[in-house]
């Protein structure tokens, strides 16, 4: 059996593997997407805890200043933070 080579067995050989490429690299495309979001989830994950610390933080100031006899803004602040916190863990 013998193969003879044409211009146009060539070329589609040529979109074959031209296809079989694209294909490939949108599939690595895609795995890179997942890649990115997993990474910033983790990110957004690691700000939310950070985030949730300094909250609790400006919270047990406010409390101190109050307990020294701050009045008004300070116990608004307090009551604010005091108030997501709870709506928050509530799922509100």
């Amino acid at each position: 059996m013998q193969i003879t080579l044409t211009p146009q067995s060539l070329i589609g050989a040529a979109a074959i593997v031209g296809a079989f490429i694209a294909l490939v690299s949108y599939i690595r495309k895609i795995f890179g997407w997942f890649e990115r979001q997993e990474k910033q989830d983790a990110e957004l994950k690691a700000i939310k805890s950070e985030q949730a610390i300094l909250t609790y933080g400006i919270l047990a100031c406010l409390k101190g200043l109050i307990e020294q006899g701050c009045d008004g803004d300070v116990k608004e602040a307090a009551s604010k933070i005091e108030k997501h916190i709870n709506e928050q863990a509530h799922g509100g």
